[in-house]
């Protein structure tokens, strides 16, 4: 399939770059608050008016009002999103989308031309589709780039799991974009620039008509990026981010009107870098896959996220004062629903990837859209959900390695949350392949070892450690009782016995957080057989447990 630049972008906002360069005044960050009017606190009652005096007239005199004040300010409107790894609507269509987007954007842009569009990184990867195989290669994003390409995105800033891919798929993809990436903490491992990628970028946006009425009508708008170190490939070097950013809003600041850190960071970072570094006026974030709206700093700087794949998006209405260099900041969440159609063109483009991402699926022995199971209840596989808990869907995909390791005798199953990244609910209902390979994108063979209690009990304590993030790991045939003592096949876990256990092929990598250990070279290890895809056996799982009429 071409690549897809499919059809005209919606009309820009009015602005050109500038080169990249540096600023020393701080405009103060005035967000704007929603007052009670004291009238309600402790107010006497209005008196009746007086009767009018004998001849006077009864018609009422208005008292002559000044006449309202031009508002000079400049007037940017941001729409803001994160963490998007699907193409199309969730929830059966009802929520998500990005050919959503695409008509709030339009809308945006007819309320206010000076509208951009950012997006916190995390496009890349991981997704369903991006596994898919197109004319022998994966797609790798490739889908995403086009469905952004014709939404009219402006500017992103890299994500961790855009390194999830190859060096070469990277460069294709940085190729593709029609939008500017800006990252300031990531090169290549020898210290080379990545292509098309800056390390941040100052746009020059005109009012014209406020320009036209000599009200002076344009706005210099800085913005920095920069994304976290975490499981960074080998071909590349990421900096810390909040010392880079530092470094860069200092010899920005008197170069603009606005700067804005565009993030993919843990909210704790964007917290201590709205701390500790008063130069920045506004961060926009991205990775907890959850909406976040914080203030933090001497300066209460606002930090905003939206939800993962576009349930939500922030709309952030700024308004600069050029004589009080002041920022009034006004921020929306919306909902992404049905409820706002789809821009035509956008949806096609989706369309068209999904039919030949589905293809490719069809090409690895899987059919998509046939219906495996009819599930009699909710299997919750959001992040929120799976890296702290136990689900319906955690204890499904446990089982499913179980049965899938019973020619081993296995006692028990462990695989880490962060394989699963549907980021959704599956209500009640019918469950196709697609929904699975959504549920597990990676895929990766279910594997049977054989391994030593000590080591076990060191692997399932990191586990808990590691709640809250994908490291938290799930399992079956284990229980954890209220002292801490750790349960397998119904007797307390023994550091000199050893255990049948299968498990994901990626926690054999030593690659998940805190457990660098667990590898095939550990003497504690020894692996017994490779029993297939996590997916297949999932599908099996749920024939078995909920087969479709």
């Amino acid at each position: 399939m071409d690549r897809a630049t499919d059809r005209p972008r919606a009309p820009r906002a009015h602005h050109h770059r500038e080169e990249r360069r540096a600023w020393p005044f701080r405009p103060a960050v005035a967000l704007l608050l929603v007052l009670v009017p004291a009238l309600l606190a402790g107010c006497s009652a209005l008196a009746p008016p007086a009767a009018p005096a004998p001849g006077q007239s009864t018609e009422a005199v208005r008292p002559e009002m000044a006449p309202e004040p031009t508002d000079t300010r400049f007037h940017l409107t941001l729409l803001h999103f994160n963490d998007i790894y699907e193409i199309t609507p969730l929830q059966g269509g009802r929520v998500g989308g990005p050919a959503r987007v695409a008509t709030l954007r339009e809308r945006l842009l007819a309320e206010n031309p000076n509208t951009l569009t950012l997006l916190g990184g995390d496009l890349l990867s991981p997704s369903a589709m991006g596994t898919a195989k197109v004319d022998g290669e994966r797609l790798a994003g490739r889908q995403m780039v086009a469905v952004l390409n014709a939404l009219g995105l402006d500017v992103t800033t890299f994500g961790n799991h855009e390194l999830d891919l190859s060096k070469d798929e990277l460069v294709q993809r940085l190729g593709e974009a029609e939008f500017d990436w800006v990252c300031g903490n990531i090169t290549w491992a020898d210290g080379s620039a990545l292509p098309n990628v800056a390390p941040y970028e100052i746009l020059t946006l005109d009012d014209l008509e406020k320009a036209h009425a000599g009200e002076g009508g344009s706005l210099r708008l800085g913005i920095l990026g920069a994304v976290l170190p975490n499981g960074a490939p080998d071909y590349v070097a990421i900096a810390d981010p909040v010392a880079t950013l530092a470094t860069q809003a200092v010899a920005l600041r008197d170069q603009v009107d606005v700067l804005v850190a565009l993030t993919h960071l843990a909210l704790e970072d964007d917290a201590r870098l709205a701390a500790t570094v008063p130069e920045i006026d506004l961060i926009l974030g991205g990775h907890e896959h959850e909406n976040w709206q914080i203030w933090r700093g001497n300066d209460a700087t606002p930090i905003f996220k939206g939800d993962a794949n576009v349930k939500t998006v922030y709309v952030l209405d700024l308004y600069f004062d050029r004589e009080s260099k002041t920022i009034d900041v006004e921020p929306e969440l919306v909902w992404i629903t049905d409820q706002i159609p789809d821009q035509p063109e956008t949806a096609a483009v989706a369309a068209r990837w999904a039919q030949a991402a589905f293809d490719g699926f069809r090409q690895d022995g899987f059919e998509p859209e046939q219906t495996v199971a009819v599930t009699t209840v909710e299997l919750d596989g959001r992040e929120a959900s799976v890296r702290n808990r136990s689900t319906a869907l955690t204890d499904l995909v446990a089982q499913a390695m179980v049965t899938a390791g019973s020619a081993d005798s296995v006692d028990a199953a462990v695989y880490n949350s962060g394989s699963i990244r549907i980021d959704d609910v599956l209500a009640p209902g019918p469950v196709t392949q697609y929904d699975v390979i959504r549920i597990l994108p990676f895929g990766g063979d279910v594997v049977t070892v054989e391994i030593e209690g000590g080591l076990l009990g060191k692997v399932l304590d990191q586990g808990v450690a590691n709640r809250g993030t994908g490291g938290f790991l799930q399992y079956a045939g284990i229980e954890r009782s209220e002292d801490g003592t750790w349960m397998v096949a119904g007797s307390p876990l023994s550091s000199s016995a050893t255990y049948r256990v299968s498990l994901s092929d990626f926690l054999l990598t030593g690659r998940e957080t805190g457990l660098d250990y667990l590898t095939e070279e550990n003497a504690g290890v020894r692996v017994l057989a490779e029993r297939g895809d996590i997916r297949k056996a999932v599908i099996a799982e749920l024939q078995t447990r909920f087969p479709a009429p």
